[in-house]
């Protein structure tokens, strides 16, 4: 078996000088391009006798066929008994036809063909608000894969950008957040997309009810806004339409999605309006198309060439063999800056799970804690700990190639930076003649991840990489990576307190306490 090996091969691997293998063949050999993308892997923990075992593992487990149960609908989800299928949602008629998914085919492109036609008039400034001006600000209200997603691409692609129309994005329930973005809005150019799966999500209706309110008070003195959600200022996102039009959302201003997209997948759906809006629809169709040559890669490819699961395999080896707790993403791209925390949902949310997809508890470490900011900025920051400090934290530098938004001399820079930083992690230094502080353990592992340019395509790809190295480490802990029940108490638990349901014995008394400070507890 490949566990007891590895385990072996774990309790040397730190005394082992990686300094000293980096020459010219291991370069050549850690190394993988897929779907535009350059992954540079050679400065891992790992020697060959450890990446064929990891293969090994991956071949030998219910991976591949776990992948194709995805691929071809089957409903993997096994704890909400429902199929997932974001990857339908880029896949093309063929691809579905043969994964015998022909008859998804017919309605995902009507879902895209309301994109495009909501998308087209919002740009073409023929989308026209209640005084008949075009609409040049959207306001995508969601939180979770509603918001994160939608946001992370239109700020990556912001080369592709509209001129004259702003995105923005509100999520938090803080009101600060909605009423600030509204203060410096004008209602008449305004429109509010209302994202939500269930069209229940409390954050983002009462995000939305305080955009209403607003556009109530703003055309006082018009008639025709006694119900601002019939209006043409707001438009739905939702698997929910009937809850969407009892909010008074007029059917033919709600896109659809399914039930099978689940939240933090969702930027490849009706979710992604936003998307089509800021950069158009014919860059989410590229978006769509990189994601696609990324999943092929991720069928097709062995496990050995196969860049999601080598990413997925190094991430098992740290957790389950070399105990690290963390991984960080470091995008030296200032556009790519909403990364880590893009990652920290799909990751965190997916893998972070103590009992498997048969509901036995665990009996190893699952995902990591993920974090990251953009270098340079992190340099000045957390990078102390990663070279002295005494936590292994493996990592993922991402860089671009080309920027045309950038500068030679800055991107040069930028660049340089993030190579020298993977080197020295890996390089550290030991001088005798320097006090100890001065000197560095090395021996710190990273993946440098290229991407020639931040195109639609290569970003869509790039997504698309993360969310099968997700699904593969699920897959090899034999946990549901899709569903996430552990963010379902505490909402609920806040929805008694807010309904006065004098559920105050069920807080302890800490809380009893802070509630009463407060003044946040139920009348009684």
């Amino acid at each position: 078996m490949q566990w007891p090996r590895l385990k072996s091969l774990a309790a040397g691997i730190r005394e082992t000088n990686f300094r000293e293998l980096l020459g010219p063949e291991r370069a050549a050999r850690y190394r993988l391009e897929a779907a535009g993308l350059y992954l540079d892997y050679s400065r891992n923990l790992v020697a060959d006798e450890v990446m064929g075992l990891l293969a090994e593992l991956a071949e030998s487990s219910p991976l591949a066929a776990h992948r194709e149960a995805m691929f071809s609908g089957e409903a993997i989800n096994t704890s909400e008994e429902r199929p997932v299928l974001h990857t339908a949602l880029r896949a093309a008629p063929e691809d579905l036809q043969a994964d015998g998914l022909g008859e998804l085919a017919g309605k995902i492109e009507a879902q895209k063909n309301r994109i495009r036609e909501v998308s087209e008039r919002i740009r073409a400034g023929e989308w026209l608000g209640h005084t008949g001006k075009p609409v040049c600000d959207i306001v995508n209200l969601g939180i979770g894969g509603s918001d994160v997603g939608p946001k992370l691409a239109c700020e990556a692609l912001k080369e592709f950008a509209h001129g004259r129309l702003r995105c923005h994005f509100v999520s938090n329930v803080d009101g600060e957040a909605i009423h600030s973005t509204l203060r410096g809005l004008d209602p008449e150019t305004t429109l509010v997309i209302v994202s939500s799966k269930t069209f229940t999500t409390q954050e983002t209706l009462l995000n939305a009810r305080t955009a209403a309110t607003w556009f109530q008070e703003s055309f006082q003195d018009r008639p025709g806004m006694e119900n601002p959600y019939a209006s043409p200022h707001f438009i739905a996102v939702t698997a929910a339409p009937a809850k969407a039009m009892q909010a008074g959302i007029p059917e033919d201003r709600i896109l659809l999605f399914d039930e099978w997209v689940g939240g933090r997948y969702s930027l490849w759906s009706s979710i992604g309006l936003s998307i089509a809006i800021s950069v158009g629809y014919d860059n989410f169709t590229r978006m769509l198309e990189g994601a696609r040559q990324m999943d092929r890669h991720f069928r097709t490819a062995p496990a050995a060439e196969n860049m999601p699961v080598v990413l997925a395999l190094l991430g098992l080896w740290y957790a389950n063999f070399l105990a690290a707790e963390s991984h960080a993403v470091i995008p030296y791209c200032e556009r790519l800056a909403q990364l880590p925390s893009y990652l920290q949902q799909l990751d965190m949310e997916s893998n972070g799970k103590s009992v498997t997809a048969s509901g036995e508890s665990v009996a190893h470490a699952t995902g990591p804690i993920v974090w990251g900011l953009a270098g340079t900025n992190g340099q000045h920051s957390f990078f102390q700990l990663l070279h002295q400090g005494t936590h292994l934290v493996p990592m993922d530098f991402i860089g671009i190639v080309e920027d045309k938004l950038s500068s030679p001399e800055h991107h040069r820079v930028l660049l340089t930076n993030m190579i020298a930083q993977s080197a020295a992690l890996m390089a550290g230094r030991q001088n005798e003649d320097l006090p100890p502080w001065r000197n560095y353990p090395g021996n710190r592992p990273s993946n440098v991840l290229l991407l020639d340019r931040l195109t639609p395509e290569n970003f869509g790809a790039l997504i698309a990489l993360y969310e099968h190295k997700v699904f593969v480490q699920g897959s090899l802990w034999n946990i549901n990576s899709f569903d996430q029940w552990g963010v379902e108490l505490g909402k609920e638990l806040a929805r008694r307190l807010l309904d006065e349901s004098d559920d105050r014995d069920a807080l302890d008394a800490g809380a009893q306490a802070l509630l009463d400070r407060l003044r946040l507890g139920s009348s009684g």
